[in-house]
Formats: structure tokens, C-alpha cells, sequence
């Protein structure tokens, strides 16, 4: 059973974690916003990829890849205020 469309990706700097949300930037404009899928090594399932490592992604709902897009990865994390 086919799984997705995988973009073959080169990480720039920091690292991406499966689960990360993801932005799809194409020409200078967001065309997509979602989470990560899957990330792969050498067809490989793994969990993170660090700067300098070219990987395998896929992204929810989404496989409209083009060349020169750029994806941009983030968490978010909850910040518990001290009183």
C-alpha cells in the first residue's frame, strides 16, 4: 500500500523531529501548514535528523512537492509562569 509522497530534503540548521509542524514555502509565499508524517534515512523510519543530513519527509495531507520548496519545522511548548 502506497503511504504518501516522500520529498527528498537537505537539512540547513537545527534538527527535525517526526511530529514537528511543518510549513510548505513556495516562491516566497505559505502554501501549507501542517505536521510531519514520517522521516526516513536510507528508507529507514528514524525520529530526528540534525543539521547537514539529508533525509526523506512527509508531510499530513499534503503531497504537492516542487523543487525549491522550503519547509520550515516547529514545536510548540508550554511555558509555565512562575508566580
Amino acid at each position: 500500500p502506497k503511504i504518501g509522497t516522500i520529498a527528498g530534503s537537505y537539512v540547513l540548521s537545527g534538527k527535525i523531529s517526526k511530529n514537528d509542524n511543518i510549513r510548505v514555502i513556495r516562491d516566497g509565499k505559505l502554501i501549507y501548514e501542517g505536521k510531519v508524517s514520517s522521516l526516513k534515512r536510507f528508507k529507514e523510519d528514524i525520529k530526528e535528523v540534525n543539521a547537514d543530513f539529508e533525509c526523506g519527509i512527509g508531510i499530513e495531507k499534503f503531497n504537492d512537492f516542487k523543487l525549491k520548496d522550503i519547509f520550515e519545522f516547529y514545536t510548540f511548548r508550554e511555558i509555565k509562569k512562575n508566580n
